[in-house]
Order: structure tokens, then C-alpha cells, then sequence
């Protein structure tokens, strides 16, 4: 009979039994000459031909894989995954993977804890009361690490699990007691995270804090900001603040300030004394006085304690560039400080590139900058361009809206639909100014546009209107004259009646020369109308009013000569020419005759 030479570690057909897996899977590893009881047999005895026996790796990982899993006690504790070590087929853990998910477990415990005390502490609702733990990342990982090391610390705590550490820890660190107290003072849950992840939990020091906010005027609604924004102000010493604020006291800024300038740029309490005065002596080197700069800093605090040296010095610089000296620059800061927090690059490179090319100058975007300093704190394509198209849509020329610019720079600050449109709606309706002239108008007296209507304008205009001066005449007056609305009714009643009652001039000579009420009647038209009664003579009101007293009387002579000429029969009223002058034609002798005009 055939026979079947077995290969080495096959399993025979007839094997002992064994009392467990285990022997059987040694016997697999023995040779076959050890497995078989009587050697002899083995030329008689028929084996099937088995499947190649697996590698001994996958034996020693089918082995470990029987070993039975470690229990977990406490959250955080995970099984470690076992990985391919690079030297071999075997399997080792991936400590940094187990660290890993086990610091992630144990946060989610300490955050779960959190949330636990603070609802049992009635902080709030348990949305507000998730919501805050979620921004209070910090304050976890301590109480991770608390936790942890009172295993080591604290030994009556060692036995107990790592949930029952982490609770004992937040309930003696007070922070339940410290959340209620800020929302008791108006915090919001991202100040309190804040402020609760830098103090440490220390309540007692939060309070005195606190209260010496309040010493100094902070307000209530400002002291989550304060505390929020000032990043070290839990680190520091009463006694250095204190320097602070009396520092800021001695430089002009008044201790009932303090609280109004501290709640709104809390910076300035990170600051060291040394770059606090550092920061006042660049302001005070532009020629600021106490006053002014305490006025300064209470009306703009970032302008002081936002910003760094570097920052302020190229500002400053850009803007002499203008031709500003440093004791104009220094006025204008303090009374627009808020030009310190504009970008150069982003705000007024654009902003000069623009008025450049509406044929403005150095020197007039000087007078801008001196007269209005908030244009350059404007937004250019939103508040400045559509105020420039406005004007050009009125009828202002292109080459003439840079002037009204330069002659009233606060045209730029108003409001386009509740101040600019309003005025030239009532200059058109009101006023009588026809569309063709409402853009001269403006050209020529763009401070029409920052008069109030009620107050100014429609008084002006009714007082206008009861002189018996109709509505069209009125228009064409405004449109030779457009100063003439802006005159107090006050300043315009004692020229109009000098001028019916002591002049006994008709109305038409007013509306043909509505540039009368801009001359002054004690020093300008009493004292030239004597002159012409005493000479007996009479102009018109634009050859009697303007130019200087020396042309004045030149035409006053050239008007009592060519009387004389006349009375002398040498020239005759309709030959008689009126010779030129620099303001004009003068009348004639006959029609300086024709009216008399009484003495005072």
C-alpha cells in the first residue's frame, strides 16, 4: 500500500484528545515525529493533506487576543489600541493616541461637573448655563489638573474617582459664588468666561477689585468690559494702578473722568507707568496743555492707550505733510482725536487721491483738515463720493464743487437726506430760486447748505416776504445775493427801516441792491449817507456802498463837480457824461438832482 509522507507540523488524523485550546495550539508547534505514538505506523497510516499552518505572528496575536480586557474604573481610563511596531509583526500601544483620548474624556467629565454645579448653584438656565462652560476652556483644564493632582496631594481624596475630584474642586474654588456675582453686576456669560479664566477663581480679589472700579466712577454696565479687556489687571497691585490714575489726574484728566475714560478704552490699565508717560509726552510735545489733553483723552481714551508709539508717530508724520506745524496738529488732535485711530493707507491716501483730482490743493486740503478734521475720519465711497455727485447733480460745475469743498468743508459731514436735499428742496420751493441758478447759488455761498431751515431760513424768508417783496423777486435777490439768508432778522430791520424811513429810499433800490445788508449801518451807511447830504447829491446804493472811503469821496467830488458844471449852464443833464470809476458808472448831475433827500 501507498503511503503519504506528512509535511512537518501537520495535524495527524488520529490525534489525542486534549484538555483545552491551548494544549491543542502547543501541539500544533511540535514536530510530527513527537506527535505520533508508534513511529512504525506511520508507513501504514493514511493522512488527508491539510492547508499550510498559519505564521507564528498571527498565533502570538490570536493568543493576546484571548487575554481578557482590562475593566475600566473611572471616566478617562481607555483601553490602549495596540499598533505595528516598525521592527516587526508585533503589536505595541500608541502612548500618545491614549493621552490623547484620555485628556479629551477627562475634560468632557470636568465640563460635565461645571455644568452640573452651576445649575445647581440657579446661575440659569441650562442653555445659559451650557453656553457659559463652553467659553470657559481655560477654567476646565484647571480643573482637570486640580483633579488630578489632589490624587497626589490630598490623600483622603486618592480612593475616590476622578468625577468626585473634579466636583470637590469647583466647589472649592468658589466659582459658582464668582459666576453669580458678575451676572449680579451686569456681565454678560463671554465676560464672565473671560474674566473667571484670568482670576483664577480667586472671589475675594475679583471683589476688591471691583470696588475700587467703582472708587474711580466705572459704572456698573462697564465693569464686565473693564475687567473683560483689561488682560492683566487681575495680575496687578492696587498700588500700581493707583499710580496710574493719579498720573492721569496730574496731566489734565479729571478724577470723575477716570471712570468715563477707563470704561472705554480699559488698555490704558495694562499699560506701565513708563509707557504711560511716554504716551503723554508725545501729546504734550505737539503744545497741548493740561486742559486740552484732559479734554482729549476724555473725549477719545483709545488716542492714548489703544494704539502703539510706532502707530501715532507715523500718523502724526503724515499729516505734517499737509504743512501743518506741530502746535496746529496738536490743536487739531484735541479737538479730533479720533484722526488717530484712521488708517493711512486704507482711509487717507484714497481720501487725497480724490480730492486731488477735484482740483483741490495742499493748502486747501490744509484749511479742510484745520477747519473740519472729521472729513479725513469719513468713509469716501460711502458718506463723501455721493455727497460730491449730489452737488454736481444741482448744478454746481465740476471744476467749482473742489471750491465749495475748500470755502465749507462741513458740507461733507452732513446728512444727505436729512440736511443737504431738504435745503435745496426749500431754496427751490420757498426761497424762489429757479433750477438754473440753485447750483450758482450754492457755488457762491455753500454755507446756505449748514443753515437750519426752521430757525434760520424760513425766517429769513418770511421777513422778506412781509416787506412786500414777492415771491420770483425774492428768488433773484437769493440769486445775486445768496449771503442774504443767512442774516439775522435782528441785524436786517434797523438797515431796512434807516434805509425807508431816514435815506427815504424806495424798495426797488433794495431789491436792485440786495448787497445792502451786508454792510455795517453804524460804521459803513450812516456815515456815507451824511456825506451825500451834506454835499447835496445822491447815488445809487451800489456806487454809494462799496469800495473805500478814498473812492468813495473821489465820486463824491466828481459828483459835486459836474453840478457845478451844470448850474453853471457849461453842461447840460442828457450831455453830461458820468465818468468811470472803479466800482462803476456814476449818475448823472440831473438824476442826482431829480431827488432830495432830507437830513437826519
Amino acid at each position: 500500500m501507498a503511503t503519504t509522507t506528512l509535511p512537518h507540523y501537520h495535524l495527524p488524523l488520529h490525534t489525542p484528545s486534549t484538555s483545552s485550546p491551548r494544549r491543542r495550539r502547543r501541539l500544533l508547534l511540535l514536530p510530527t515525529s513527537s506527535r505520533l505514538q508508534n513511529p512504525t505506523t506511520t508507513a501504514t497510516t493514511h493522512y488527508p493533506i491539510l492547508p499550510p499552518a498559519p505564521s507564528p505572528s498571527l498565533l502570538v496575536a490570536e493568543e493576546a487576543s484571548l487575554v481578557p480586557r482590562r475593566t475600566h474604573r473611572f471616566p478617562g481610563s481607555v483601553a490602549p489600541p495596540r499598533l505595528p511596531d516598525t521592527s516587526g509583526d508585533l503589536y505595541v500601544p500608541a502612548d500618545d493616541d491614549v493621552l490623547r483620548r484620555a485628556l479629551e474624556v477627562r475634560r468632557a467629565v470636568a465640563a460635565e461637573a461645571l455644568v452640573a454645579a452651576l445649575s445647581g448653584g440657579k446661575v440659569g438656565g441650562l442653555t445659559y448655563v451650557k453656553n457659559l462652560t463652553s467659553r470657559m476652556g481655560a477654567f476646565v483644564d484647571r480643573v482637570v489638573v486640580g483633579a488630578a493632582a489632589m490624587r497626589r496631594d490630598r490623600p483622603e481624596l486618592a480612593h475616590q474617582s476622578f468625577n468626585a475630584r473634579a466636583r470637590t474642586y469647583i466647589q472649592e474654588s468658589g466659582v459658582v459664588d464668582l459666576v453669580k456675582w458678575f451676572k449680579h453686576n451686569s456681565l454678560t456669560y463671554p465676560q464672565i468666561a473671560k474674566v473667571v479664566c484670568s482670576c483664577s477663581g480667586d472671589l475675594e480679589k475679583v471683589r476688591r477689585m471691583l470696588k475700587w472700579l467703582r472708587s474711580i466712577y466705572v459704572k456698573g454696565e462697564f465693569l464686565g468690559r473693564v475687567l473683560a479687556k483689561g488682560e492683566s489687571l487681575m495680575s496687578r497691585s492696587f498700588e500700581e494702578l493707583e499710580e496710574i490714575i493719579g498720573y492721569l489726574e496730574r496731566c489734565g484728566v479729571r478724577r470723575d473722568w477716570i471712570g468715563h475714560v477707563v470704561s472705554r478704552c480699559p488698555e490704558l490699565l495694562n499699560l506701565s507707568f513708563d509707557e504711560l508717560e511716554a504716551r503723554v509726552q508725545f501729546y504734550t510735545d505737539m503744545g497741548m496743555n493740561e486742559h486740552d489733553f484732559g479734554t482729549m483723552v476724555y473725549d477719545y481714551p483709545k488716542a492714548l492707550g489703544f494704539l502703539s508709539l510706532e502707530e501715532m508717530n507715523s500718523k502724526v508724520q503724515y499729516l505734517k505733510e499737509f504743512g501743518l506745524s506741530t502746535e496746529e496738529l496738536g490743536k487739531i488732535l484735541a479737538f479730533k482725536p479720533q484722526l488717530m485711530a484712521c488708517s493711512i493707507e486704507e482711509r487717507w491716501k484714497t481720501l487725497v487721491k480724490y480730492l486731488y483730482h477735484l482740483n483741490i490743493s495742499r493748502d486747501g486740503m490744509k484749511r479742510m483738515l484745520v477747519v473740519q478734521p472729521t472729513i479725513f475720519c469719513l468713509d469716501l465711497e460711502t458718506v463723501i463720493a455721493p455727497k460730491v455727485q449730489f452737488l454736481q447733480d444741482i448744478g454746481v460745475r465740476k471744476d467749482a464743487v473742489g471750491n465749495v469743498l475748500v470755502k465749507f468743508p462741513p458740507v461733507l459731514t452732513y446728512s444727505l437726506y436729512r440736511k443737504l436735499r431738504p435745503v435745496v428742496i426749500f431754496l427751490r420751493t420757498k426761497a424762489g430760486v429757479t433750477e438754473d441758478d440753485i447750483g450758482k447759488v450754492i457755488a457762491l455761498d455753500p454755507q446756505l447748505m449748514g443753515c437750519s431751515i426752521v430757525h434760520k431760513l424760513e425766517v429769513s424768508v418770511k421777513y422778506f416776504r412781509s416787506l412786500g417783496i414777492y415771491h420770483f423777486v425774492l428768488g433773484q435777490m437769493v440769486a445775486d445775493f445768496p449771503t442774504l439768508l443767512r442774516y439775522n432778522v435782528d441785524v436786517l430791520r434797523p438797515k431796512y427801516q434807516y434805509l425807508r424811513r431816514v435815506m427815504v429810499r424806495p424798495l426797488k433800490d433794495l431789491i436792485e441792491f440786495p448787497r445792502f445788508f451786508s454792510y455795517s449801518l453804524e460804521h459803513r451807511i450812516e456815515p456815507r449817507h451824511k456825506v451825500l447830504v451834506a454835499n447835496r447829491i445822491n447815488m445809487k446804493l451800489r456806487y454809494m456802498l462799496p469800495g473805500s472811503d478814498e473812492e468813495f469821496a473821489q465820486r463824491v467830488r466828481e459828483a459835486v463837480e459836474r453840478r457845478a458844471r451844470f448850474e453853471a449852464g457849461e453842461a447840460t443833464p442828457e450831455t453830461s457824461g458820468a465818468p468811470k470809476t472803479p466800482t462803476g458808472d456814476v449818475e448823472g448831475v440831473a438824476a442826482a438832482c431829480q431827488d432830495s433827500v432830507e437830513e437826519d
